[in-house]
């Protein structure tokens, strides 16, 4: 499994797209995974013929395990077949890098070119069998000449746990017992505990998807697990029988984004605040541009005009633009602007940003928005699209929402959630009349931003909007 992206340290198998048996050529997809923020196709580097699918569908795997054995043009001995094929290290109990120093030299079978992290494996290593262990000390002994060995046959699937069939999983004795007298089968509960053991929970969980109608009036059957089961499945299914919970596995999306808040919500020092103003001549001008021939084709609405007020109050505001280096003790302040766009996916939240937002005009600033969404609500995006953001936008208006206190998207400055946009009685020259508002909510890290600053930031983005004139006068 390769890094398809900084920092990445696993990745969910979605679909296989060859089976053993297939040919395969240089750069062919062979299988699509999810990481933690998009759906990534994975090419294959080399010409063959592809041996075995190491991990089923639906599993999550580590970055630097082997997913697929390939039988290349060059003629293979059968001891380097095994090589290629072999998911673990030895079955000496020696550390993983040891174990694979020896083919360090050749190359890997592994995808898009990126070769294997050291020390990937998350899980604590196991005692060897009896036979693994005479046939390491075996080999301890001077070499004669080896003799001939049949063609390996292609290793067995490994469940959801990541485990081949037969190997026992990791659990504590309470745990085990739990388990036994639950009629709960350990091979086929996927773990949650670090470093792969089986907690209760897991075993609690596996128990309450095992009840079914079929055997609330018979012994309990095993759980299957989850890596059998689609996981829009898993998501949708309705608690079973008279369950009164249902137990969803933190992982993907979900696992990185809670991971991001946390990290930020307790780094960052978040101070908000809010401003309410009306937008009629905003929303007149999004007509107007619309029906514009120049920009014929192009996607107008209001989150546009929004993302080009917070460039002009960026522009007149620059120190806004920065962010906080904890480990030089230093500010740095940004020259260029890539503005986060915070989208709502069928795989949960992503922030993917515009790169150089600062330098695009309008129209460029639409088609970069547009493709933006759309490539996200596909599971597109790129973990580069969602790297080095500076600033983000939230439209959270788009649910009836009036506005939030957002959490800074980690390594960011600001983040500005957009409120609904509504009719209301408002006075308008002397006069109450019904008016477009909405409310503004900004939130920053005070580390970078006083609240002087961000006042002003967030007031300059309100007047914008509020006198869209400004995008010229200002600009």
């Amino acid at each position: 499994m390769p890094d398809v992206g900084e920092g990445l340290t696993e990745a969910e198998i979605l679909k296989w797209y060859v089976q053993p048996g297939d040919t395969v050529t240089d750069g062919q997809v062979v299988c699509e995974v999810e990481t933690a923020k998009a759906a990534v196709e994975l090419p294959i580097p080399f010409d063959g013929t592809v041996h075995a699918l190491l991990f089923e569908e639906g599993t999550t795997v580590d970055v630097g395990q082997v997913i697929i054995s390939v039988q290349t043009g060059e003629a293979q001995a059968p001891e380097a077949a095994a090589a290629a094929v072999a998911p673990a290290p030895a079955a000496a109990p020696v550390p993983a890098e040891a174990a694979e120093e020896p083919a360090a030299a050749a190359r890997q079978p592994v995808l898009v070119g990126y070769g294997v992290s050291q020390a990937s494996t998350k899980r604590r290593p196991r005692k060897a069998a009896p036979a693994a262990q005479n046939g390491s000390a075996a080999a301890g002994q001077p070499a004669g000449p080896p003799p001939p060995e049949a063609a390996p046959a292609p290793p067995p699937r490994r469940n959801g746990n990541g485990h081949a069939a037969g190997e026992r999983p990791l659990a504590k004795p309470p745990v085990r017992k739990l388990a036994k007298d639950l009629g709960i089968d350990l091979a086929a509960v996927v773990p949650t505990g670090e470093g792969g053991v089986v907690t209760r929970e897991d075993v609690h969980a596996a128990a309450a998807a095992a009840i079914t109608p079929q055997t609330a009036v018979s012994a309990p059957a095993p759980a299957v697990s989850a890596a059998a089961v689609p996981v829009a499945a898993q998501a949708e299914a309705p608690a079973a029988g008279d369950a009164r919970e249902t137990r969803v596995p933190v992982k993907g999306v979900r696992k990185v984004t809670a991971q991001a808040m946390v990290n930020s919500a307790f780094t960052a020092p978040h101070v908000t605040e809010f401003i309410t103003f009306d937008v009629t001549r905003t929303m007149k001008l999004v007509q107007e541009l619309k029906e514009d021939p120049d920009l014929a084709g192009l996607r107008i609405n209001p989150l546009l005009l929004v993302a080009k007020a917070v460039l002009v109050a960026i522009r007149r505001n620059p120190d806004v633009n920065a962010s906080w280096d904890e480990a030089a003790q230093e500010i740095v302040l940004k020259h260029y602007v890539n503005l986060g766009i915070a989208a709502a996916t069928p795989r949960g939240l992503i922030v993917p940003n515009i790169k150089d937002a600062h330098a695009k005009t309008l129209g460029e600033l639409s088609t970069a928005l547009s493709e933006l969404v759309a490539t996200a609500r596909d599971g597109k995006t790129s973990p580069a699209d969602m790297q080095n953001g500076t600033i983000t936008i939230t439209n959270v208006g788009v649910f009836g929402v009036d506005t939030g206190t957002p959490i800074l998207n980690p390594g960011e400055s600001a983040i500005l959630a957009v409120g609904a946009i509504k009719l209301q009685p408002w006075v308008h020259k002397g006069k109450v009349k019904p008016r477009h508002v909405t409310t503004l909510a900004l939130s920053f890290d005070h580390r970078l931003i006083d609240g002087e600053l961000g006042s002003k930031f967030l007031a300059d983005i309100a007047a914008v909007l509020e006198h869209p004139r400004r995008l010229v006068t200002w600009a």
